[in-house]
């Protein structure tokens, strides 16, 4: 679509749940900021990211293609600038085009294709190396991190994310009094609310004083048992340190960081009216993933539920409907054709070849007839998995373990695998036909662990990186970091 070329500033959070925000139906966590900016925007009810962890899901959402198109399968395969990204395609046709925060790209100060990273975190030490084990997992020695550190009080990650916004401020500021030729884009990628679970105390009180309920399906008498799940949480065993009083911390924690990351939208929204920008610049807010929260027992990302794999989205400026909700589901690789967009740069072939539909024409009401995707590769996974959103189903493929459906219009909290129900037969025959038809899950996976075979043999082998033992959070710049 022909829209008015402006300046973009992209705000991505990291692990934000679509579940944990006020304008998106969560009667407890408060976000003032992000609810103001759905109101005069559009908000889409069903995004995803195409990889619920980290380094795959922003390497995706810089090059507009899913994970096995490209690679980047897990973290330990961060983007290293060799396949082109929005970025990239910007720059070169002269735009300014700056990061502000997390990357979590490869740190060997390759080309990823800004103008300029200020205070990038980046991948430290090869990243996740346990991850690369997908065959008798190893138990993560550091998963007592998420109990231990869940309270009240600042982490290096909150001062962190304070810092990424004051430079987002200064930057805004200092661009009002520039002459620019050609719009530019401004990506702030803050940390919050992923953990450590540490909040300011002035938003973790707010929300430890209240009577908080337990999450969904956390006794574990209630928790589904999908083989999936089982391989997690054994690996990843953080409830092992859980009781009822330190869940209610965590949750608590979780919250405050959520309404410390809507304080932190809110400054950078009122800097750019400050500085005179408003009118001349989009918004979008999204996240890299979401976050189980503790639902089912489960701690952290990785897995296909709503929590984690879904996503907020946002945007807002001109040409974009405002008070707007978009039902339809939508994908991170919806942004690459938004992003051009935005900024004027509607030459066809630069599109040709990626799977998304801009986000404009979304917000407007174009319903493509395709599914949008979402696959595992990574930590705590012995075989890949894949999603896809197929009207009111999401099903489920996995290499290796029997297949999933969930009717979310029907059962919205995936209470209810009904994948064995012969009502059903049709829908998850559908389903796969549909999975089959964008890429061939057992070949995926044959190449997803090829490429870790190769890239654990590098790091000295299984016994090697086991013995290395994992961060549990990667640091931020210039933080101390500890191997368990």
């Amino acid at each position: 679509m022909k829209t008015k070329p402006q300046n973009l500033v992209i705000i991505m959070s990291d692990e934000h749940s679509p579940k944990a925000l006020g304008c998106y139906g969560h009667d407890i966590v408060k976000t003032p900021n992000l609810d103001a900016l759905a109101a005069r925007g559009t908000r889409f009810s069903r995004a995803y990211c195409t990889s619920p962890v980290c380094i795959p899901a922003r390497a995706s959402f810089a090059v507009g293609k899913y994970i096995h198109q490209v690679g980047y399968w897990d973290n330990a395969d961060p983007y290293d600038g060799r396949v082109p990204s929005w970025h990239h395609v910007l720059r070169d046709r002269t735009h300014d085009v700056v990061s502000i925060g997390k990357l979590h790209f490869d740190l060997s100060y390759v080309d990823h294709g800004f103008t300029e990273e200020i205070i990038p975190m980046h991948v430290i030490q090869g990243g996740d190396l346990m991850g690369l084990v997908r065959s008798d997992l190893p138990v993560r020695k550091g998963a007592y991190k998420m109990e231990r550190f869940a309270g009240p009080g600042e982490s290096q990650y909150t001062f962190y994310d304070r810092e990424i916004v004051s430079r987002a401020q200064i930057w805004l500021r200092e661009a009002a009094q520039r002459q620019s030729d050609k719009p530019w884009v401004l990506f702030v990628s803050l940390v919050c609310p992923h953990f450590p679970l540490t909040a300011p105390a002035e938003h973790y009180y707010r929300y430890y004083n209240q009577n908080l309920p337990m999450p969904k399906l956390y006794e574990k008498s209630e928790r589904p048992n999908y083989p999936s799940l089982v391989d997690y949480r054994n690996s990843f065993n953080y409830d092992d340190y859980f009781d009822k009083e330190t869940v209610k911390k965590a949750i608590a924690g979780y919250y405050g960081l959520c309404s410390f990351l809507d304080e932190n939208v809110g400054k950078v929204m009122n800097t750019l009216e400050d500085a005179g920008l408003a009118d001349n610049t989009r918004i979008m807010y999204t996240a890299d993933h979401g976050d189980n929260m503790g639902t089912r027992g489960l701690w952290g990302k990785s897995t296909m539920f709503e929590e984690a794999a879904g996503v907020p989205l946002i945007i807002a400026g001109t040409d974009i409907p405002a008070g707007n909700v978009i039902e339809t589901p939508v994908s991170h690789v919806d942004v690459y054709p938004f992003v051009l967009d935005a900024v004027g740069e509607l030459d066809p072939q630069l599109r040709e070849g990626f799977p998304g539909t801009s986000l404009f024409d979304m917000a407007k009401g174009e319903q493509p007839d395709r599914n949008v995707m979402v696959e595992y590769h990574g930590m705590g996974s012995t075989t890949g998995s894949f999603m896809i959103r197929h009207g009111r189903y999401k099903y489920i493929q996995y290499a290796g373990y029997p297949a999933q459906l969930f009717d979310l219009e029907a059962d919205p909290e995936e209470l209810t695998d009904v994948s064995a129900q012969p009502a059903y037969a049709a829908a998850l025959k559908e389903c796969r036909q549909r999975l089959l038809a964008m890429c061939d899950p057992d070949e995926v996976d044959r190449r997803a662990k090829a490429r870790q075979a190769e890239l654990l043999n590098k790091f000295g082998g299984r016994e090697a990186v086991i013995a290395r033992g994992d961060l549990g959070f990667s640091p931020a710049p210039g933080a101390a970091h500890n191997f368990d």
